[in-house]
């Protein structure tokens, strides 16, 4: 019986077709699994304490948040606990959604030398809640203890402006731009405090200086448009006012997207205004979440 020449050939694309996926998996498992063989290499030749942190804490700068929970479990196995290896344990179960654990772990650094981590740590949880005002007091406890920090700085400036706390959010806003002024985040929360503050001509003199982009100045003004609109949202006005309700504004008290935010990898701007989207938002250059991550 002869088989038609389309059906054959639609059988051997089939075949191809199943080849190729399996070819394809079979290949991905092995990156994986070289993957997996040379970090625990990585991790056995590690020889001291100092190194691992680096190596964990380089871990969480690339979004490595979930794997650098492993490898925080084996520094503390070898060298045992540590205010750096709690600061990065923090770090990584706010990151991981984990927010009950995390401010356990936080709370911890309190009265040590990573206490001003501690107090950060709080203040962004606090902000994950939309309880701004206590975010904003907590920050303000970390910048009492690492004062140059600018991403902080620049977060406790936000924080403030998104509790109604305008005078008190112009020294940590005009210094975090002073200290980093290639970041676009402590640029886009000036933006918005000149904005809020209704002084239009130096929120767009400060956009056209740093070639901020169209998108994230329409964020900008379209988030002080809508804290303008809450009760309580004038200048000098206190109490917890509404979150930036455009789609491209992220809150800069979550700095970067996570690769694992469909996991619960919660570095996100949804976590502090669930209509943005990080992708488009005026985000922090450096992710430098021993500070805010």
């Amino acid at each position: 019986m002869l088989v038609p020449v389309a059906v054959l050939a639609l059988a051997l694309a089939g075949c191809a077709a199943t080849k190729d996926h399996y070819a394809a998996g079979e290949d991905a498992q092995q990156r994986q699994a070289f993957e997996t063989a040379s970090e625990a290499k990585a991790g056995a030749n590690i020889d001291t304490q100092a190194t691992y942190i680096k190596v964990v804490d380089q871990m969480q700068q690339q979004g490595l948040w979930f794997a650098s929970l492993a490898h925080i479990d084996a520094l503390e196995q070898r060298w045992g606990v540590t205010p750096e290896s709690t600061r990065l344990r923090a770090d990584a179960l706010r990151q991981t959604g984990q927010a009950a654990p995390a401010e356990a772990a936080y709370k911890k650094l309190l009265g040590t030398s990573m206490e001003s981590a501690g107090y950060r740590g709080l203040g962004l949880l606090a902000g994950a809640r939309g309880n701004f005002p206590e975010a904003a007091q907590l920050l303000r406890q970390a910048q009492r203890r690492t004062p140059t920090d600018a991403l902080l700085l620049s977060d406790l400036g936000y924080a403030s402006l998104r509790a109604g706390q305008f005078d008190e959010a112009r020294l940590p806003l005009m210094q975090a731009l002073q200290l980093r002024p290639d970041s676009a985040q402590a640029q886009a929360n000036l933006a918005l405090y000149f904005e809020l503050t209704n002084q239009p001509q130096q929120s767009n003199a400060l956009m056209e200086a740093n070639r901020m982009p169209d998108a994230s100045r329409a964020a900008v003004r379209a988030a002080a448009n809508q804290m303008r609109q809450q009760d309580g949202a004038a200048p000098g006005a206190s109490g917890t006012v509404a979150q930036p309700g455009d789609e491209n504004f992220a809150p800069p008290l979550a700095l970067k997207p996570s690769r694992w935010s469909g996991l619960g990898g919660v570095r996100t701007a949804s976590q502090l205004n669930p209509s943005a989207s990080p992708a488009t938002a005026p985000l922090a250059s450096n992710p430098s979440q021993q500070g805010t991550p």
